[in-house]
């Protein structure tokens, strides 16, 4: 027997997402609900680890696109498997190692330069002498790029 679909109350009480960010996800066409005879909406089971999906993803800055594009690769047909989950999180591995390798970056230097080209840090004068990191590009080039 199938499991009783959730409410959208039920969901976002679950996940933590607010109903209203529920209705965006759906019209996003990342999560999909079907319709009670009230016009209400019902969500299998299987919503609750794509939304959790959903969540974490967006807490290390995948944008919707790659959310959607990733969650596009899950079968419809049926619950996602473990399998499943395995293959759509080890295509983000180097995108979240490269953040990673960012962050650390960014609290390794955070209390210094960072490489905005600024000068207006006194160490500046040592870590940037000449403005070096301008002709990096625009931003905080020591933490943005990898070298």
């Amino acid at each position: 027997m199938e499991p009783e679909p959730l409410t959208i109350g039920a969901l976002s009480e679950r996940t933590g997402v607010a109903p209203s960010a529920l209705r965006f996800y759906e019209a996003q066409g990342l999560i999909h609900a079907t319709r009670s005879a009230g016009g209400q909406r019902r969500y299998a089971r299987a919503t609750l680890r794509r939304v959790s999906f959903i969540r974490v993803a967006q807490q290390v800055g995948l944008r919707l696109d790659e959310i959607r594009a990733a969650l596009a690769s899950l079968p419809d047909n049926r619950t996602p498997d473990q399998k499943d989950w395995q293959r759509l999180s080890s295509s983000w591995r180097p995108r979240i190692d490269a953040q990673i390798a960012m962050l650390e970056r960014l609290r390794d230097r955070l209390d210094s330069c960072i490489g905005c080209g600024c000068l207006s840090l006194g160490v500046c004068k040592l870590m940037n002498p000449g403005d070096q990191a301008a002709a990096r590009g625009p931003g905080p080039r020591y933490i943005l790029d990898r070298d």
